[in-house]
């Protein structure tokens, strides 16, 4: 006979139901008698945790440049202080949190335009782009009611339709983001890209598809300074590549005795003065969602810091022409750096440089630009008498399309930098 069971120790059945053996029951651990103590009972307050803050986001980026002055642009960024820097034909990659991101917005002198790196994938297919297309982060760029415009260029790819290429992106960005309007889906350049609309720039080479938002919004060259202009014109980020190219930094004189609208002596006034070429503008990448914007704040406040008082040594310009006189002067107001200038009308020949040593720089007509190579030797001959009789001991510095026309300086000079102004292959040379 089975003994019956007493009330001493519990029985535990199995944990399966379909089990109906029994578990041996456990023995209860027995309590030690607590031994009292004479010390004295010791409160230790509680320790709370404090959050760290967050790790700053780093992007991806990439600094689109006038190709030649690459290595000028990868020289800016690692005075930033900028990540992972490296230069590449026609642009500098590097890392950046938003601080940095806006940092280089405001302070490059010679880049175009930057960008962060949205995506990269292989595709071969229209239906792969799709495809891969349908994770990509499109809302982390769109601000609410922006517009967007595509621009695609493709090579050596199997796709190779830029505008069906956009036209698969935007409806994938579309389905994301169903509120955003796409004004724009294809090829175009920087001169057509409305700077109200989000740009993306997709590029595809090889089958693979890299897509990139543009952070600063109008291009970088658009200071806000230059509304009047001159004859042939040279772009503000190449006026200051040229600049740095020579090694100016403002501590001995400059004089541009064909200022036109005076592009290279007020980008002068800026490196003489520290101002950063872009403090009077904002930027596309401060009005994407999660910005930050306390970042964006500080980096102004930082560049308005390091701003200097004036320049510390005298800047000429001058012209023969009235109009680029006053095209000069209004921009030079404009720019906050009329008080650093001396702007005369006078001829080439009529130039007056300080004693001492100093640095010029002319952007002279060329055959191809202004007037007919024939008739400029005469003025490039009278630049180099100048050069000889007035400038003893300055660099002197030329923008030059044509060795012909150069020839007729007589002057010893060196190829600095290679490069494409209004489409012209021109070089900067120098003694």
């Amino acid at each position: 006979m089975r003994k019956p069971r007493g009330r001493g120790a519990p029985v535990r059945r199995s944990a399966n139901p379909y089990d109906r053996s029994v578990v041996k029951p456990v023995a209860k651990p027995v309590a030690k008698p607590v031994q009292k103590s004479a010390a004295k009972l010791v409160v230790v307050p509680a320790v709370i945790p404090v959050a760290k803050p967050a790790a700053p986001q780093f992007r991806d980026c990439f600094a689109i440049v006038t190709p030649g002055f690459e290595s000028l642009t990868e020289g800016e960024l690692r005075t930033l202080g900028v990540a992972a820097v490296a230069k590449s034909e026609g642009g500098v990659s590097f890392r950046a949190d938003d601080r940095a991101l806006v940092a280089a917005n405001l302070q490059l002198r010679t880049a175009t335009r930057v960008l962060v790196r949205v995506a990269e994938f292989s595709a071969r297919s229209f239906a792969e782009l799709e495809r891969r297309a349908k994770p990509v982060r499109w809302r982390d760029y769109l601000p609410t009611g922006r517009n967007v415009a595509f621009r695609v260029t493709c090579k050596k790819s199997r796709l190779y339709h830029s505008d069906a290429v956009a036209e698969r992106l935007a409806k994938s960005l579309m389905a994301a983001a169903p509120n955003a309007k796409v004004v724009r889906a294809g090829g175009g350049d920087d001169e057509d890209e409305s700077p109200a609309a989000q740009l993306f720039i997709v590029r595809v080479a090889h089958d693979v598809v890299t897509i990139s938002a543009d952070a600063s919004g109008e291009l970088l060259h658009r200071r806000g300074y230059r509304l009047a202009t001159a004859k042939a014109p040279i772009r503000e980020t190449i006026a200051a590549g040229c600049l740095l190219a020579l090694g100016y930094d403002g501590s001995v004189p400059f004089i541009d005795p064909m200022c036109g609208a005076g592009t290279f002596a007020i980008e002068a006034a800026l490196i003489a003065r520290n101002i950063a070429p872009g403090i009077g503008r904002t930027f596309a990448c401060e009005s994407w969602p999660g910005f930050d914007a306390d970042a964006a704040r500080q980096s102004r406040v930082d560049a308005k810091a390091a701003e200097r008082a004036s320049a510390a040594a005298p800047i000429f310009a001058s012209d023969r022409d009235a109009g680029a006189v006053k095209a000069t002067l209004g921009n030079a107001a404009r720019a906050g750096v009329t008080a650093d200038l001396t702007v005369t009308e006078c001829a080439l020949s009529a130039i007056e440089p300080p004693s001492g040593v100093g640095m010029l720089i002319a952007n002279p007509p060329y055959g191809a630009r202004v007037g007919d190579a024939s008739d400029l030797r005469n003025l490039y001959a009278q630049f180099g008498n100048v050069a000889r009789t007035k400038l003893g001991g300055w660099r002197v510095a030329l923008v030059s399309a044509e060795r012909s026309l150069e020839a007729q300086t007589k002057l010893p000079f060196a190829e600095l930098v290679k490069f494409s102004n209004g489409g012209i292959k021109v070089r900067l040379v120098a003694t």
